[in-house]
C-alpha cells in the first residue's frame, strides 16, 4: 500500500478515536455509546479495508 494511504487512513483513525473519546466522556461508558462506537467503526473502517487492504491481501496470495 501506498504510504500516503497508509498516512491518510492513520489520521482518519486518530480523529475517530478521538471523536470516540469525546463520545464516551459525555456519555459515560454504557452500552449505547458502546454500541455507537462499534457502529460507527464499522461503517467508516469496513468500506475502507475493502477498498484499500483486502486488494493487497488478494495480490500477495496470487504469487
Amino acid at each position: 500500500m501506498k504510504p500516503i494511504r497508509i498516512v491518510g487512513l492513520s489520521v482518519l483513525l486518530l480523529v475517530w478515536l478521538w471523536l470516540c473519546r469525546i463520545v464516551m466522556a459525555g456519555g459515560g461508558f454504557t452500552l449505547r455509546t458502546l454500541f455507537l462506537v462499534a457502529a460507527s467503526g464499522i461503517i467508516i473502517f469496513v468500506p475502507l479495508w475493502r477498498k484499500y487492504v483486502a486488494p493487497e491481501i488478494d495480490k500477495k496470495k496470487k504469487r
